[in-house]
């Protein structure tokens, strides 16, 4: 019975703390990118530190080698000259300092290949931190889309129907006033006196209504017949 009782509450205490974790996905989301996001950092800083190490160990190699060469051929002049001791010397201090190029030499190549993966791996957390950023604004984005869903009553997509319906019987309601008026003044106008002497005038029965062009140009030109000929 004891066991069976321990064994629920670590079920009810998984069970909260899961609970816990959801509520608070995102906010132990943003937090987990940020730490994510400074130890990306932290690498890039170690890959820099890295190239400046060796930079300054190649640049150690050349100096050593530059040296190297021109011991070596101060040896060489030495042995030229029957002077032995010296060339003895010089002869120590060239194996000094290749065992020191050679040490040199096997650091560079450690740095270059330590650098080449530190670069692949810090290529590799920039992208999944750059994916998790997209995530992340992503899964705001959403969040907080459906919190507004939510605080909003009835908010679905049946509420949008029933506005698209009211919006289209309103409209229609709308053109139809419209083309009652516009029929309305179509009659008025039909049976109206006004109406139709205009429409008598146009059909050529009696005086026109409008004075056109070509009866002012008629006009003009009886003012412009000489005397003689209106006698």
């Amino acid at each position: 019975m004891f066991k069976s009782i321990m064994t629920l509450l670590r079920g009810r205490a998984y069970d909260a703390e899961q609970s816990f974790a959801d509520r608070n996905a995102l906010p132990i989301l943003a937090q987990q990118i940020r730490e994510a996001a400074r130890g990306v950092e932290a690498a890039r800083k170690a890959v820099a530190l890295a190239m400046a190490q060796h930079k300054l160990e190649k640049e150690n190699g050349e100096k050593l080698a530059a040296k190297r060469a021109a011991l070596e051929a101060r040896a060489l002049a030495a042995i030229g000259q029957g002077q032995d001791d010296l060339a003895a010397e010089a002869a120590h201090s060239i194996a000094f300092l290749e065992t020191e190029l050679e040490n040199s030499r096997k650091a560079q190549a450690e740095f270059e290949s330590g650098i080449a993966k530190l670069k692949a791996t810090l290529r590799t957390s920039e992208q999944r931190l750059t994916s998790l950023q997209q995530g992340e604004k992503l899964a705001l984005a959403r969040d907080r889309t459906q919190r507004l869903t939510d605080q909003v009553p009835g908010y679905d997509l049946a509420t949008l129907d029933d506005a698209e319906a009211t919006l289209e019987r309103l409209q229609s309601r709308q053109q139809e006033r419209e083309l009652t008026r516009d029929a309305l003044i179509s009659l008025r106008e039909k049976d109206s006196p006004a109406a139709i002497i205009e429409k008598l005038a146009k059909a050529g029965c009696g005086a026109p209504l409008d004075i056109t062009g070509e009866d002012v140009l008629r006009r003009l030109r009886q003012k412009a017949k000489p005397a003689d000929e209106t006698l």
